[in-house]
């Protein structure tokens, strides 16, 4: 009878040992998706950064009137390449002031119908809005793999290994707030002749 307590606790211990193997795993796993969630937005903020001083050598040359939009899109790129690697909202709040400030610069590219009909801009303009998809899609990414290793981390029974190996949650990206609030729309006028 001794032995088949024996048999049935080196069971459990097995089993025990195999789970919690497991979890830790599971762990290391989903941190590891978080980083390289990161990771992905990192690229694409740098291929951004990368075309940039091509848009602005393209548009300087048109565009002599808007020389503080020009200023200021390669003073955010500069503050954007100094922010700390491992501030990942700071980095989102510069990113999210540069990708406003290129958003003003494609629309004053209307003021000026040569600049629009420039290949290279236009060329270089949609590289950079496909740029911003892909920065836009691996933030939703990097949240989804928080929000995963959150669960892992706050859930039991894997909480347990967490806690024993210091497991940390990353913060969500937040949208900035002046993102959040709907834009005014006045109808008062439209339809009306003038």
């Amino acid at each position: 009878m001794s032995s088949l307590v024996a048999i049935i606790l080196i069971i459990i211990v097995v089993l025990l040992v195999a789970w919690y193997i497991s979890a830790y795993n599971g762990l290391i796993r989903t941190r590891t998706h978080v980083q390289e969630s990161w990771s992905q937005i990192d690229v694409q903020l740098k291929r951004r950064n990368d075309l940039i001083p091509n848009l602005v050598s393209t548009t300087k040359g048109y565009a002599n009137y808007e020389q503080s939009t020009l200023k200021k899109v390669v003073e955010l790129r500069n503050q954007l390449t100094a922010v700390p690697a491992d501030d990942h909202q700071q980095t989102m709040e510069v990113s999210n002031q540069l990708s406003t400030t290129l958003r003003s610069l494609f629309a004053l590219s209307e003021n000026y119908p040569d600049l629009k009909a420039n290949t290279q801009f236009t060329q270089l303009m949609e590289e950079l809005t496909n740029t911003e998809n892909k920065i836009a899609y691996s933030r939703q990414l990097y949240n989804t793999s928080v929000a995963n290793l959150t669960m892992k981390i706050q859930s039991f029974p894997s909480n347990v290994v967490a806690n024993i190996h210091h497991f940390q949650a990353s913060d969500y990206l937040q949208v900035p707030e002046e993102e959040k609030t709907a834009p005014k729309v006045n109808f008062d006028d439209f339809g009306q002749d003038k």
